[in-house]
C-alpha cells in the first residue's frame, strides 16, 4: 500500500488555505496545517478547529508576535523602509518569519511537502517560496491555488459552501483581508475599481475620520538606538508597545492608506492598508533622525531605505545584501535615542517635539535672538567658494 504523503499548508482560517485543506485532501495528501500567530487578533482556537473538521490531521498553532515585531517589523521601521513612499510592508514582512517557522514544523513532522494559499499573481508567492529555496534547498512546494479549477474568489466561496467549510466571506463581502500587529490589508471585490471609493465595510481597525474624536490627543514615544521603548513614559515590550499605539492610532483614525501598486510580478493593483501604531513610529522615528543624524547620513539613508524596502517587497529577506544593509542601518542608529512628542487627530500624525541626549542641533547656532554665536560675516566668503566652479 502506497505511503500517504504529509503536506504541511501555512494556514491562515480564511478563505483560501480553508478550501485549500479540502482540495489537497481530495489530491489524496494528509494535511497538517502550521498557524503562525503574528498578532492578527483573530480567534486562533476556532481556527484551529475549523482545520481539523475540514479534515486536516494535525493543527500547529505557535505564537510568533514578539520575533516578528522585534526582528522583523522593527528592523524595517529602522531603515525607514516604505514600499512606494507608502506602504509600511506588514504584510511582506510576516512571510518571511511565517516560512522560516514553518520549515521547521515540516521538519518535525517529517513531511514530504509544504504549501501556501497564496495566488499567481500575488507577492505572497514568491516570498514564501523564495524563504523556501533559500532556507531548505531541494524542498517540494505546493501551491493548491494556482493549481486549482476554482477561477474566482466566488467559485472558492460556492466550493465551501459545497463542502461545509464554515468561511467568513460572503458573494456580497469578498474583500481579502490580511492582519497583523503591524498593519491590515484589505483588497478584493469593489476595491477593484481603483475609481470607487472605498466603502465604509473594509475599515478594519481604523475609525473613519468623520466618526474620529473631535479633540486631539498628544503622544509621546521614547526611542533609544531607533527602537522604540516607552510610549507617554511607559516601558512597554515590543509587542505590547505596537498594540497600545494600534488602539489610541486606530481611535483617530490615523494609518489609512489607499494606493496603487506595483506588484512584483508586473502588474498593479488597488490596496488598502491600515497600520496606526506603525505611521505614530515612523512619523516620531524620522522626527528623531533628522535631529540626531548628520546631513550627509541622513542623505545616504534615504537611498538604503528605499533599497531595503524592495529587499522587503520582493521577498528577500534571508539574503546577504539584507544582511549587509542592515549592518549599516544599526551603525547609523546608535545615537537615535530620545523622546518625540505627536499630536493625532482625524487621520493626521503631527510632530509637534522632540529632544535627544545625542542632538545636533544647538540653539546658539540656530535662533536669531540673544545668545547668537553663528559668525554671519563668514557668509560672503562661503559663498564665493559654493558658487566658483559655476562663473564663466
Amino acid at each position: 500500500m502506497a505511503k500517504t504523503e504529509k503536506v504541511v499548508l501555512a494556514y491562515s482560517g480564511g478563505l483560501d488555505t480553508s478550501v485549500a485543506v479540502k482540495w489537497l485532501i481530495e489530491k489524496g495528501y494528509e494535511v497538517i496545517c502550521y498557524m503562525a500567530d503574528v498578532g492578527q487578533g483573530a480567534d486562533t482556537e476556532k481556527s484551529r478547529r475549523r482545520a481539523l473538521e475540514i479534515g486536516a490531521s494535525k493543527c500547529i498553532v505557535e505564537d510568533l508576535r514578539k520575533e516578528f515585531v522585534t526582528e522583523y517589523a522593527f528592523a524595517a521601521l529602522k531603515a525607514g523602509t516604505l514600499y512606494q513612499g507608502k506602504y509600511n510592508l506588514a504584510t511582506a514582512l510576516s512571510r518571511p518569519v511565517i516560512a522560516d517557522a514553518m520549515l521547521d514544523a515540516a521538519k518535525k513532522e517529517k513531511a514530504d511537502y509544504v504549501a501556501h494559499g497564496c495566488t499567481g499573481k500575488g507577492n505572497d508567492q514568491v516570498r514564501f517560496e523564495v524563504t523556501f529555496r533559500i532556507k531548505a534547498p531541494g524542498v517540494k512546494v505546493l501551491a493548491p491555488v494556482r493549481e486549482w479549477e476554482l477561477g474566482t474568489r466566488e467559485e472558492e466561496v460556492a466550493y465551501a459552501k459545497k463542502h461545509g467549510i464554515p468561511v467568513d466571506q460572503t458573494r456580497k463581502k469578498i474583500y481579502s483581508v490580511d492582519r497583523n500587529l503591524w498593519g491590515t490589508s484589505v483588497e478584493g471585490g469593489r476595491l477593484e475599481d481603483p475609481w470607487c471609493e472605498a466603502p465604509a465595510d473594509t475599515y478594519i481597525t481604523v475609525a473613519q475620520t468623520g466618526k474620529a474624536p473631535a479633540k486631539a490627543e498628544y503622544v509621546r514615544v521614547t526611542f533609544k538606538k531607533g527602537v522604540p521603548v516607552a510610549v507617554n513614559g511607559r516601558k512597554y515590550g515590543p509587542v505590547q508597545l505596537v498594540r497600545r499605539l494600534n488602539r489610541i492610532g486606530g481611535k483617530h483614525g490615523v494609518g489609512r492608506v489607499d494606493m496603487i501598486e506595483d506588484r512584483l510580478v508586473g502588474i498593479k493593483s488597488r490596496e488598502i492598508y491600515e497600520a496606526p501604531a506603525s505611521e505614530i513610529l515612523y512619523a516620531a522615528h524620522t522626527a528623531i533622525e533628522e535631529l540626531v543624524l548628520d546631513r550627509e547620513t541622513r542623505r545616504y539613508k534615504k537611498g538604503v531605505s528605499e533599497r531595503y524596502s524592495e529587499i522587503v517587497y520582493y521577498g528577500l529577506w534571508f539574503t546577504p545584501l539584507k544582511k549587509a544593509l542592515d549592518a549599516f542601518v544599526d551603525k547609523t542608529q546608535e545615537n537615535v535615542s530620545g523622546e518625540v512628542k505627536l499630536k493625532l487627530y482625524k487621520g493626521k500624525v503631527a510632530v509637534t517635539g522632540r529632544k535627544s541626549p545625542h542632538s545636533r542641533y544647538k540653539i546658539e547656532l540656530a535662533t536669531y535672538g540673544k545668545g547668537d554665536i553663528f559668525d554671519q560675516s563668514l557668509a560672503r566668503g562661503f559663498i564665493d567658494l559654493w558658487a566658483m566652479p559655476y562663473r564663466r
